[in-house]
Formats: structure tokens, sequence, C-alpha cells
């Protein structure tokens, strides 16, 4: 018997609860893994597991040693990733999950960067905007907006979501420039709503400003639930979208979204990378959080020239997206004239 791979094959049962899970999360066959627990018990004499067709539960002689076996397997692995060769090349596979929205405009695009600086890391990227069982799944860590609930969770706070707020340049030909928030409450304007998918409920816009503080839902022809969605609705003309700087920035250097309200504040999201209390955080895992660290503190510096330029470009852009009906009553004028 192989007791180190034994003893990692008991630990992925316990943390996966099914030997199926197990056995995929290890990349070995269903067959290999019941093998290994069976010649761990009758090494050890003892029952670590029961078994049931539905599911596995821990013995208390079990969670003993899974208790003991987490911290060697950890230690274990702090050996081999303190070596000088895997300081200066950490190599292995990292199992990630990250939203949608963040893997396709921030993560994916600048792996390239990452792997310059580390060829031999192999990421399996997830990607979701539903919660994720660290545990039960074998992930490394998860990259996540808003506050942390589980307190039973390992978290580093990396930085925080900044909001803007912008429409499409054909709905402000339409519907106007709007010069403070209020102005999304009236019959002139339209948002893109965005509601929850566990409640239903309606997320509002919020604005802050001199100890001022707006929470505006306004009136809206679509609503949706999928960040993709929303910031296609919003592409479309289909009305006003508060949305990530980092979603909408590239779009509005693109000249496809026009940022207004920049004078105004937007709560932020704090954004964390969180990892299961039980796992180690490896060299290999190390670098890739401190990269990501590093992304993000980058994008928050883009997010401050974005406000900046914004600001500088305000008057500009009210002059230059003059509402339709301003235009009509102007040439009426001129032709009376």
């Amino acid at each position: 018997m192989d007791k180190l791979n034994a003893m990692q094959a008991f630990a992925r049962v316990v943390e996966a609860g099914t030997f199926t899970r197990a056995a995929e999360s290890l990349d070995l066959p269903k067959t290999a893994v019941t093998r290994l627990i069976q010649s761990l018990e009758e090494h050890l004499k003892v029952k670590l597991l029961n078994r049931t067709t539905r599911r596995v539960s821990v013995t208390p002689d079990g969670a003993a040693y899974y208790e003991r076996v987490t911290r060697l397997l950890s230690d274990i692995e702090e050996l081999e990733g303190s070596v000088s060769h895997a300081r200066a090349a950490p190599k292995g596979r990292i199992r990630v999950d990250v939203a949608s929205s963040v893997a396709r405009l921030l993560l994916i695009p600048a792996l390239p960067e990452f792997y310059a600086r580390h060829p031999d890391i192999q990421i399996d990227l997830g990607v979701s905007d539903r919660p994720v069982d660290l545990i039960g799944d074998n992930v490394d860590c998860v990259v996540r907006g808003g506050e942390i609930t589980d307190q039973s969770l390992v978290a580093r706070r990396i930085g925080d979501w900044g909001y803007g707020c912008c429409a499409s340049p054909a709905y402000i030909q339409r519907h106007g420039m709007p010069q403070h928030p209020l102005d999304l409450e009236s019959d002139q304007h339209h948002v893109v709503s965005y509601f929850s998918t566990r409640t239903g409920k309606r997320f509002p816009f919020d604005y802050s400003k001199n100890g001022q503080r707006y929470e505006i839902y306004g009136h809206y022809k679509v609503s949706v639930n999928d960040g993709n969605a929303y910031m296609t609705a919003g592409l479309t003309g289909l009305g006003v979208i508060q949305a990530p700087y980092f979603m909408i920035k590239p779009h509005i250097d693109a000249g496809e979204l026009v940022p207004f309200l920049c004078d105004w504040e937007s709560d932020p999201l704090p954004l964390y990378v969180v990892y299961p209390p039980n796992r180690h955080l490896s060299t290999k895992l190390r670098v890739f959080v401190d990269w990501i660290a590093e992304l993000f503190d980058r994008h928050s510096q883009w997010q401050k020239q974005l406000v900046a330029s914004c600001e500088a470009k305000r008057s500009e852009s009210d002059q230059a997206y003059i509402p339709l009906e301003a235009n009509a009553a102007k040439q009426a004028v001129l032709s009376a004239a």
C-alpha cells in the first residue's frame, strides 16, 4: 500500500462526501480510491468511514485520523514548497473559481503575463457566478465580491470594485445626459434593472456625495439577472447602467458607452480571495494570489484615471450629447429666423 496516496484519498473522500467526487478530483478510478481506503483501514485496523448507498460519513476514529492527516499532508506540501528550486520555479496544478465577468474581462486576458513569470503552473479555472463548495469541489481558492458571511473560511481582501454610471450614445441622444441621480427617477429616463436570482429582488443604483445619499430604482424596460446580459442591454441603448469600472472601461474607451455622474460615488464592493479553512497556501497558490492582488491593484489605478477623465470631459460631453428634442427645437428656431 502507498500510505501517502491512501491518506490523500481518505482526506478527499471526507472533504468531497462521496467516493465518486473524490475520485474525480484525484483523477483516479473510483475503484482505485475504494481499494486505497480499504487498504488503509486494514493497515490501521479501524473503520474510518461509514458507507451507505447514498452517502459517506466519518466514524469517530476517522474524524480524529482526518484531523491529523490533513495537518501531515499540509506539512509535506509545505516541505516540498520550501526547497529553493520550488521557490524559484513553483509548479503544479491549482483549481481556481472566479465570476464569469472577472474571467472574461480581467483574468484570462492577463494570463499570458502570469505564465511569462510562472510557466510550470497549471490552472483549472472554474468560471461561474454560482456559490462554490470549496471543500467538496476541491477548489484551492475563489475570487468573489461582497462581504464573506461564512466565518469558517479564510479570506484575503485584495481590493474593491468601484461602480460607474453610463449609457450608450444612442440612449443619450434620445433621452439626454442625466445631471443628478434623481434625474433617473423621472419619466425621461430608463434604467437597466438587475435582480437577484435567489430572491427576485431588484438592486437599486446608489449615489453618495457631501453627506447626500440616494438609492434609485428608476423605470425600466428590461430587468436581468446576469452580468453579461446587463452589459449587452446597456450597450444596446435599453437604459442607464451602473456597473463595475472594469466592465465598462473597454466600452468607454471604444466610445460605446458614455460615463456621467462621475462626481457621485457608489458603494464599492469589497473583493476577496477565499480559501478553505483546511487548505494549505502552497507556493504555487501563493504566487497566483499575489499576482491576482497585483492585477486588481492595477485595475484600481485604471478606475481612478477613468473617473478623472470622466470629470475632465463632462462639460464637453454635456455639449456633445444634446437630446433630439432640443436639436429639433433649435432647428425650429433657426427655420423661423
